[in-house]
């Protein structure tokens, strides 16, 4: 999770612009943020934000082409990291992609020094609790997904050995503890043996 206002922060801007990436700089550096990076040409973009490994990505585009900004969504998809995307004019499909790339904070015309810190720290906030609904929507699907296995696992078990469901469960259980595992893991192996016997 990304911590707010912290100055050892790696920011990286990417800009075409010096004079717009110098505005993004200066706020930075009034908001108490040194490590800043400008990125001023989009030739091997996400190869070159790897490289410095950002904290914070920032990205101004003047008048943005559907191939830049489709770039820049791709950028946002990948990296998994807060962006925050400054454009000079916009359109609500554009907003709705930045949306679904996950693009943290999107500002048409506010490229303004002083509204650097309160942008940045909107996009952080922004990008943690989206960070947080993710991951507990990833732990709600494995354990669906470990429910059903565990079920289908027990299923198997009554068939071929007369037992209830609760038996079953029983020896599931006592099967993982004894091999130290986890009872999905111990159901998993259920049924995956079951598919090669068959």
């Amino acid at each position: 999770m990304v911590m707010i206002a912290d100055p050892s922060f790696k920011i990286v801007i990417v800009d075409e612009s010096p004079i717009r990436a110098a505005i993004l700089r200066e706020g930075l550096r009034d908001a108490g943020y040194g490590s800043v990076e400008h990125i001023d040409e989009m030739h091997s973009l996400l190869a070159r934000i790897y490289a410095i490994d950002p904290d914070v990505i920032l990205i101004d585009l003047e008048n943005p082409s559907r191939d830049v900004l489709e770039q820049m969504f791709q950028v946002s998809r990948v990296v998994r990291r807060p962006v925050a995307m400054f454009v000079d004019q916009s359109d609500s499909h554009s907003i709705q992609e930045a949306v679904e790339a996950g693009v943290s904070a999107y500002v048409v015309n506010g490229l303004k020094r002083e509204r650097i810190k309160p942008v940045l720290d909107l996009c952080i906030s922004r990008f943690n609790v989206f960070a947080k609904l993710q991951d507990e929507l990833e732990r709600a699907r494995s354990a669906l997904e470990d429910r059903k296995i565990l079920d289908r696992a027990k299923g198997l078990l009554m068939t071929a050995k007369g037992l209830t469901e609760e038996e079953a469960y029983v020896l599931i259980r006592s099967t993982a503890m004894r091999e130290k595992k986890r009872i999905g893991e111990i159901a998993q192996s259920i049924v995956t043996a079951s598919e090669l016997l068959k």
